[in-house]
């Protein structure tokens, strides 16, 4: 019966190690998800604030669209979370109901044992029979072991009522906490309930939007065409902007690449005998197949493909820095919200648009920042927007849809240097368009590179 009781014992503490394991685990996982609610939350507040100023304009326009339309994806995600949550809940109610269950019937074994201790203990109270006990002894080692026995038999009941103890309080601490996850379910519901009811309202102002751009048809195929005209010409701008500083890098590649071999050429010298015992290294002349560029080193050491781009240490060491930021490149705006996303873009169910970069709803005249060291290599003018490009090393960001420029060409920028403001769009709104490009001249996703807001 000892041992019994041992083992319930062991199982209890191990049943209340895991408990609290799974609480902080699950502490953790809610955190997270909280924060991501937050972050949502603040984006669709975000986007509400954008819609409102520019709901003045009483034409509706694409970017009332694309504000709708990103409102009513981050409410879908908002409803998976709250459902996630949901999920999560009741995954914990129903393991703290069968951990209630399992520690009812643990209790019930434990006072169980404990009424027959107690019942023997009762009726052997007398001295006789204790005395009994000890002098039927076969031996004196024999009779040692029995008080021992006698005493840890004591010392267990007073084991068993601390267990019973704990598991009572063990018990009443679930049945708490299982009245709180009922509590935590109901308003989670609630919070379903009204975020659904909200998101049938975006679908309907959605709907209400295209409505109204179909019956401005004319409009709206305006502002695409116009669109595709800037993009068209802002793309041959950087494409031409991007071949020139490649061309301007390979023929600064090829005078370094002269300059080296005349610098090899001036040091082979014959050496003197002496020398060559003295500093037998410098008597061993350049191998003929030796390459003079291939590998650029980093400020690590390791090694890196080589790169027309990064023939020069600051070209390198900004190519570098772009590299080892990505991610947590800072936004070119401080407020705003991406009204279109990089790559294909559904407007309407007939309408699509194909964006090389992102576009930012945010204030008329928001101050527009460089997102990394660089050096400005192209500044543009498209009639209603300027454009600037500015070099990182091998890669290359442009900021358009500005309505001054702060910076002139060739100039070195920082991270956080003021480029120019934001310009008005087609609605009143502000808005700008941030690209990035690659060592290869493509266009590639700017929120990859950007920080998470």
């Amino acid at each position: 019966m000892m041992q019994k009781g041992l083992i319930i014992l062991i199982c209890l503490l191990l049943a209340v190690s895991n408990s609290f394991a799974q609480q902080q685990s699950s502490k953790e996982e809610l955190q997270k998800r909280q924060k991501e609610v937050q972050d949502i939350q603040k984006e669709i507040d975000a986007l509400n604030n954008t819609l409102t100023s520019i709901q003045h304009n009483k034409k509706q326009s694409l970017n009332q669209l694309a504000i709708v339309q990103r409102k009513i994806v981050m409410r879908e995600r908002l409803i998976n979370n709250i459902n996630k949550d949901l999920h999560r809940i009741e995954e914990d109610m129903y393991a703290k109901e069968l951990e209630i269950n399992h520690l009812k019937r643990e209790l019930d074994t434990l006072k169980q044992n404990y009424a027959k201790s107690i019942v023997f203990a009762y009726e052997n109270r007398s001295s006789y029979a204790y005395l009994n006990f000890l002098f039927s002894s076969s031996d004196f080692n024999d009779a040692l072991k029995r008080v021992a026995y006698l005493k840890s038999y004591r010392q267990f009941r007073e084991t068993e009522a601390q267990t019973i103890i704990k598991t009572q309080d063990l018990l009443q601490q679930n049945i708490s906490s299982l009245n709180n996850s009922k509590t935590e379910k109901s308003s989670t519901l609630q919070t379903q309930s009204s975020q659904l009811k909200v998101l049938e309202d975006d679908k309907k102002e959605k709907d209400q939007v295209v409505k109204q751009l179909k019956d401005q048809e004319k409009d709206v195929q305006a502002q695409l065409k116009k669109r595709e005209r800037e993009k068209q010409q802002l793309n041959k701008a950087l494409e031409a902007a991007f071949k020139r500083a490649q061309q301007e890098a390979i023929a600064r590649q090829k005078a370094l690449d002269e300059q080296k071999k005349k610098n090899i050429a001036g040091n082979i010298v014959k050496p003197s005998n002496e020398t060559a015992k003295t500093n037998p290294a410098t008597s061993a002349a350049p191998k003929s197949n030796e390459p003079i560029t291939g590998v650029v080193t980093a400020k690590d050491n390791s090694s890196r493909e080589y790169n027309v781009f990064e023939s020069t240490p600051e070209g390198k060491e900004m190519s570098i820095n772009f590299e080892n930021n990505r991610g947590r490149l800072p936004w070119p705006v401080s407020g705003g919200v991406v009204t279109d996303h990089f790559g294909k873009q559904s407007i309407t169910k007939t309408l699509t648009e194909l964006n090389d970069g992102i576009l930012i709803g945010t204030q008329v005249g928001s101050t527009v920042k460089c997102v990394a060291d660089g050096e400005v290599s192209v500044i543009g003018d498209l009639g209603d927007y300027q454009y600037v490009m500015v070099q990182h090393g091998k890669y290359f960001t442009a900021y358009n849809k500005l309505a001054d420029v702060n910076v002139t060409k060739g100039q070195a920028v920082k991270a956080g240097t003021v480029i120019g403001k934001a310009a008005e769009d087609f609605d009143g709104g502000g808005k700008i368009e941030f690209r990035v490009i690659n060592e290869k001249g493509k266009f590639v996703d700017p929120e990859r590179w950007l920080k998470p807001r």
